[in-house]
């Protein structure tokens, strides 16, 4: 029997405008015991597109709805490419996620998978506002701090050949990261640390195409006051969310090295980690069935 699927968008209202989040649901939430699945997508400015292989989680028994949306801004939802650098705050992306649990009635009973900026979203919801139906959370590639980010992905570049080093040290130094060489260059690392299957799954090159299409959202919430890639940091604040139980992921080849999310696994109480020998940073296409055992059992534990 074909698994549910269903999509549309939601009235998202901030102050005297309102915007649309594009959802699709996969699987049944009506008959999701342990609650269903959000799966919040990275960049920031992506598209729920790089997890759609999470929908496999929907056909296995028992069955757990996923819940995948477009951030506004992103993907499908409402594009905002005239609004300014203030507007792009965490707290508008953590509205965003509450108007979604709200419209589908699980804010009293759900779980969350946030793959990289995802993840971020996830710990920053869960210390701003301790959302007490979380029963669970799955941080998917994540970073617990933007300077080890950011040290960890200048070192893996440094084992691309010398010539793709030069030219995107000669981008970045120009400020040309926009540029089509630049983003020929970077193809080198993604099929390195970001996805290893070659060549890329359809649905992964259909949320690069719409971060490279619009930068709008990445650019603000890289850099200015929120500065994920520089100096947003969780480290201190990890003891806020030592009470969810937390499954970790990561790969052997992610430029999410060891080092950058390896806080979570120190902070949290009830914490599992597992890292993919055959991945890098999209586990979920890399070794796509033993993810999808990994990630089910993890949400279907009976002692969380």
């Amino acid at each position: 029997m074909p698994t549910a699927l269903t999509e549309g968008k939601i009235p998202f209202v901030i102050g005297d405008e309102t915007f649309e989040t594009y959802y699709k649901v996969v699987g049944d939430i009506s008959s999701c015991s342990h609650g269903p699945l959000v799966a919040l997508h990275g960049g920031p400015g992506l598209s729920h597109d790089h997890l759609i292989p999470l929908e496999d989680l929907a056909s296995r028994s028992p069955s757990t709805a996923v819940i995948f949306y477009d951030q506004v801004g992103n993907g499908r939802s409402t594009h905002l490419r005239s609004k300014d650098a203030s507007f792009w705050t965490i707290e508008l992306f953590i509205a965003e996620l509450e108007n979604v649990l709200a419209f589908f009635g699980v804010a009293n009973c759900f779980n969350i998978l946030g793959h990289s900026w995802g993840a971020i979203l996830a710990c920053e919801l869960i210390v701003r506002r301790k959302p007490p139906g979380l029963r669970c959370l799955v941080l998917a590639n994540a970073l617990a701090n933007g300077k080890l980010y950011a040290e960890s992905f200048a070192r893996l570049c440094l084992g691309l050949p010398e010539d793709v080093q030069a030219t995107l040290k000669r981008h970045q130094e120009a400020g040309t990261t926009k540029s089509a060489e630049y983003k020929a260059a970077m193809m080198g690392f993604w099929a390195k640390h970001g996805c290893r299957v070659q060549p890329f799954p359809p649905d992964f090159l259909h949320s690069l195409e719409y971060s490279n299409d619009n930068s709008t959202v990445s650019d603000a919430m890289m850099a200015g006051n929120v500065g994920l890639g520089t100096h947003w940091d969780m480290t201190s604040r990890i003891e806020l969310m030592r009470h969810v139980p937390t499954l970790i992921v990561n790969g052997e080849h992610d430029y999410m090295t060891d080092a950058v999310c390896g806080p979570f696994f120190w902070g949290i109480d009830r914490v599992k980690w597992v890292k993919f020998a055959s991945s890098s940073h999209t586990p979920q296409w890399e070794e796509r069935e033993r993810y999808m055992t990994v990630v089910g059992e993890f949400l279907r534990g009976e002692d969380l």
